[in-house]
């Protein structure tokens, strides 16, 4: 199955996305409910990780997909399916929103990797859109095993500049 393949078949599935992008932010404000004033302590922690990981990993995937069609492929957006290209991406907003009003982030098991994981997939797309504006590619000439090489490559590098940068292990 092919990532194109792959988005068809999701924006097949609609009323299942409504469902389940809906239902992260609904979900992180009854948690918020629950644990009230202890949602920073003990094991409600671990609940928002999971909904944090529940609505940035598809948010981060929608919003890698929706910048590559927009400013790589120029295709227009207006064309896409709503649902697969911006439900994830407003979903993860609200629900980071709704999460971020009962319990800091630092606080959040694991938050710091997923917010590195961002920032990470931000420059990368970054470097490769600055090197498709510039016409770098054009003299590249190789495949696109070769393109997808130097992709990782990239992102390896960037990885450790982050890690050298920051100083931290994560």
């Amino acid at each position: 199955m092919t990532i194109d393949q792959f988005i068809a078949w999701a924006g097949s599935q609609g009323w299942l996305l409504l469902a389940f992008f809906a239902a992260l932010p609904l979900a992180a404000a009854g948690l918020n409910r629950l644990a009230g004033s202890a949602a920073a302590h003990g094991p409600w922690r671990y609940g928002y990780a999971v909904l944090a990981y529940l609505c940035c990993i598809p948010g981060m995937f929608a919003a890698s997909i929706t910048l590559y069609t927009l400013f790589l492929l120029r295709a227009n957006l207006l064309r896409v399916n709503v649902l697969v290209y911006f439900l994830p991406i407003v979903s993860m907003a609200a629900t980071l929103l709704v999460i971020g009003r009962a319990v800091r982030f630092e606080r959040i098991p694991g938050f710091g990797r997923l917010a590195g994981l961002m920032v990470l997939l931000g420059a990368s797309f970054l470097t490769v859109l600055l090197l498709d504006r510039l016409r770098v590619l054009a003299v590249f000439g190789g495949s696109v095993v070769w393109l997808g090489l130097a992709a990782l490559a990239l992102y390896v590098v960037l990885r450790l500049g982050l890690r050298k940068l920051t100083r931290s292990g994560n």
